[in-house]
């Protein structure tokens, strides 16, 4: 494998890594919090058809993504009141949403569209297009660095930048504010916290929400940006590929980046069997390549690459003793 092709591979990581970055640090606030979300996969797959459908109807990529967060924020609000105010089963609660936004999302765009479940393709500034970071083309010569410059770093578009700023901010938010520390200390024991005069209610509703932000912006990045539109089940289980790298970085944020980007990089291979078979010299099942992703989470969510201790409190509805 040539270094061109590389940097081709490493591009193709760097795009198809992006939601599950989003999606996994979105779960990393509300399962710190002590609230688990399986409902990742339903958030983004609503949002994903809100964007797509927003952002064909008024051409606006921008609107779209507004769309597409306020759509995914309205499941985290359900799975809020069914998980917080109404003590429900969390696991329940998110697989019954995955199903609803399966579903409701087909119907609508189906309505609206009349495309067999799809939005019309998006084109222009419907779409978020890729961006030249400055110094791309004169670095290009420059031996090494400067193709990997041009062709890793540069030319993606502002929610890819977006989202690796969102790791950056929520180690920041996790462990240097007090907000940060009153949401960890919440999904450990919010006995505690309650104590000392917090709402354990409103941070674990503060937390849902950010968690609803996050899903709307990796749903809306994949129909406006990776994708040209909404397409029937897009986000294919990405929801839940989070979830793994979550577990599989033991609910850290920076960890979750590099366990994000591994993930990634099997959904590249896949798409790239001519390289897996140029480094193996032997020809690998097209199918065997696009099962490596969820393979993966298989082993990750059996506990094959070590244990992970979630959060204390996690999945326990909080009752205020009298």
């Amino acid at each position: 494998m040539d270094y061109d092709t590389l940097l081709q591979l490493l591009a193709s990581t760097v795009r198809l890594a992006t939601p599950l970055i989003l999606a996994c640090i979105a779960g990393l606030y509300s399962e710190r919090s002590g609230i688990f979300d399986i409902g990742l996969e339903a958030k983004m797959l609503v949002a994903a058809m809100c964007s797509g459908a927003v952002a064909y109807a008024s051409g606006s990529a921008w609107v779209g993504l507004m769309a597409g967060i306020g759509g995914s924020m309205v499941f985290a609000a359900i799975h809020g009141v069914a998980s917080i105010t109404f003590r429900g089963n969390q696991l329940i609660s998110g697989v019954a949403l995955n199903f609803l936004a399966s579903g409701i999302t087909v119907l609508v765009a189906q309505s609206l569209f009349r495309q067999g479940g799809r939005t019309p393709p998006l084109s222009g500034d419907a779409r978020f297009n890729p961006i030249d970071l400055p110094g791309a083309d004169a670095l290009q010569g420059v031996p090494i660095l400067g193709p990997f410059y041009h062709e890793v770093v540069s030319g993606h578009s502002i929610l890819v930048y977006a989202a690796f700023a969102v790791v950056v901010l929520t180690w920041w938010v996790l462990s240097r504010t007090r907000f940060g520390l009153r949401l960890r200390a919440v999904g450990e024991n919010p006995a505690a916290v309650d104590t000392s005069g917090i709402s354990v209610t409103g941070l674990r509703y503060a937390a849902v929400m950010i968690t609803g932000v996050l899903c709307g912006l990796a749903g809306a990045y994949m129909a406006t940006a990776l994708q040209a539109g909404f397409g029937k089940e897009m986000t294919a289980g990405r929801g839940y590929i989070a979830l793994a790298a979550l577990i599989f970085a033991k609910w850290r944020p920076v960890a979750a980046l590099w366990a994000c980007l591994l993930f990634g990089f099997f959904q590249a291979l896949a798409l790239r069997p001519d390289v897996v078979e140029g480094v193996l010299h032997f020809k690998v099942p097209g199918p065997f390549l696009d099962a490596l992703p969820y393979i993966l989470t298989v082993l990750v969510l059996a506990g094959f690459v070590g244990k992970a201790i979630p959060p204390r409190a996690g999945g326990q509805p909080y009752v205020k003793e009298r």
